[in-house]
């Protein structure tokens, strides 16, 4: 792919990327105030416990064969097929032992309720199996386009079956099959846009092409769905569901918000590094540029949530979850550089170094484990400071490596970051300064600290004419010219 349309497809799928992922966050968010306002913090609770368990399977199911092939340049046919039978099996035999494990589950939580809804949870695990290698497909070429309508429809449509269940009564059973048909829909909308079929020729010998690459990223991946949801795990045995439902809806606003900008990036970051790992210099522009990106958008926004977490957990679902404000506080610190973290995999995996990936999420996830269970009796709020902390040696682990690979100084990233960082945390000052003398209603606090940090950040970007955010401004203005161009052609 020569340099221009490798450009222009990155340039595509960010934009994609974002559009899909502003609407999904959106939606959630809209569809998210409604159900915390019929449910309880116990009904999130439950299904939180079991997410280590959807997180774990799903990982090795899909067994790192989307980067493998994402990074093979001359995947075939037979290797895609290869990897559908392969997918398809080992998530027949995962729903066999997680359904017959529901039992223990249950027994481990001391929550009688978790047998049936952990087996209709974990038949997402059935589903998603089905669709891995055409999720290959649409990631390895890059169709963000046709990735943003399979997530916005898949959202919607299990949105609105767990609304209609929620508000029947159904409790935590609306959010199991909102998980469920999520996938079924996504399922289906993958095999619908990818122009790939199966074949009844089953043949697993094209997997040994890449499967020392692809069987360490399943380790890695294992490792990292323990750490992200381990913390549910603990809460649950050592707590309450209740407990648990106040981190998960503390959690959930700050993935939403770390997902927008994580979702545009990690949407085009491994198949357009992959594709230029032998131009060393070009590689190493094209990451600090995407760093630059990142700083843009994801400092305002999670330092953002921070400021604003109190008002916006009391007016979208009442006071009843104000125990999670802190907790979100504290998350939305990690959560700023979450896509800073994940670019770096991608340039990891970009290179096929799944060994120091395997070992440093290991390593990761050992620390989290035994600090979180030495960390338990202090209660919660140490619990999640201590998760930070980790996520942020880990992140240093990462820059440390990928400047053994592209020769990124420390000093080059923090010449990216820091601008962006100090101007956001200048306009947040600000924002805050003004609500202080606008309490008169929590609605007027929320909006004058919004309005008053947005104002303040874009204008100080404008006066100093930030390079970055001057390309997306006439990106967008370019696209703009295209769709009139288009409807004038109608």
């Amino acid at each position: 792919m020569g340099s221009s349309e490798l450009k222009d497809k990155a340039a595509k799928g960010i934009f994609w990327g974002g559009f899909s992922n502003g609407i999904q966050q959106i939606l959630s968010a809209l569809f998210g105030i409604v159900l915390a306002r019929i449910l309880s913090p116990n009904d999130y609770g439950m299904v939180g416990m079991l997410a280590v368990f959807t997180g774990l399977a799903n990982s090795i199911q899909e067994g790192g064969f989307i980067s493998a092939l994402t990074n093979k340049k001359d995947a075939s046919d037979e290797d895609y097929n290869a990897v559908f039978w392969f997918n398809v099996v080992t998530g027949i035999i995962l729903y066999i032992v997680l359904f017959l494990s529901a039992p223990k589950i249950a027994d481990f939580f001391n929550q009688p309720d978790l047998l049936w809804l952990s087996r209709i949870l974990f038949l997402s695990i059935l589903i998603g199996c089905f669709g891995t290698a055409q999720a290959a497909i649409l990631f390895k070429n890059l169709m963000a386009k046709e990735r943003a309508k399979i997530d916005i429809i898949s959202l919607i449509s299990s949105n609105v079956a767990a609304l209609i269940m929620a508000l029947n009564g159904m409790s935590y059973w609306g959010i199991a099959i909102q998980t469920v048909l999520y996938l079924l829909v996504g399922t289906c909308m993958r095999w619908y846009y990818s122009p790939w079929r199966p074949s009844l020729h089953i043949s697993f010998k094209p997997l040994g092409s890449f499967w020392r690459f692809s069987i360490k990223l399943v380790i890695t991946n294992i490792f990292t769905q323990t750490s992200n949801n381990i913390f549910n795990m603990i809460l649950g045995k050592f707590y309450n569901a209740t407990q648990v439902g106040y981190y998960t809806q503390g959690n959930k606003w700050m993935t939403m918000g770390s997902s927008f900008t994580s979702g545009m990036i990690t949407n085009i970051a491994q198949p357009v590094l992959a594709q230029i790992t032998d131009e060393r210099e070009r590689e190493k522009n094209a990451f600090l540029k995407m760093i630059r990106f990142i700083a843009l958008v994801s400092f305002p926004l999670l330092l953002g949530f921070a400021l604003i977490s109190e008002e916006l957990i009391i007016i979208t679902v009442t006071d009843k979850w104000l125990p999670s404000v802190n907790l979100l506080q504290i998350l939305c610190v990690w959560g700023a550089f979450v896509p800073i973290n994940d670019l770096y995999r991608n340039l990891i995996i970009s290179h096929g170094k799944s060994s120091f990936y395997l070992y440093l999420n290991f390593f990761q996830c050992i620390a989290q484990i035994a600090l979180l269970v030495c960390t338990v009796r202090f209660g919660i709020y140490y619990m999640v400071v201590t998760y930070v902390l980790v996520n942020f040696s880990a992140l240093i682990c990462w820059h440390i490596y990928a400047n053994h690979l592209l020769g990124i100084k420390f000093f080059d990233v923090c010449r990216e970051i820091l601008p962006y960082l100090a101007v956001t945390i200048f306009s947040i000052c600000i924002g805050w300064g003004i609500s202080y003398f606008c309490k008169s209603t929590i609605v007027l606090s929320l909006f004058v600290k919004i309005f008053g940090t947005a104002i303040t950040y874009c204008l100080i970007l404008f006066i100093f004419k930030s390079s970055i955010l001057m390309e997306c401004l006439e990106y967008l203005s370019k696209k703009t010219k295209e769709i009139k161009a288009k409807r004038k052609g109608y």
